[in-house]
């Protein structure tokens, strides 16, 4: 059986709040290609969901180690 590790906010694989360093830590995917598929999708959105869901998760996400 898989290890269940929480969703977390990374603190050490973190540019801004560690939301996407958390989401890529707990999935096993590259933390850099996440980061940028997610502005990419953001953009492609014009921006404004991106930026809201980023702040929902900061929001909602434990730090890690918390």
């Amino acid at each position: 059986m898989a290890e269940h590790r929480p969703f977390t906010r990374s603190r050490t694989d973190r540019w801004f709040a560690g939301v996407l360093g958390g989401i890529a830590q707990r999935f096993g995917w590259n933390a850099t290609l996440l980061r940028i598929v997610y502005v990419v999708v953001s953009i492609a959105s014009v921006a404004f969901p991106g930026i809201l869901v980023y702040l929902i998760l900061w929001l909602l996400m434990p730090e890690e180690g918390s």
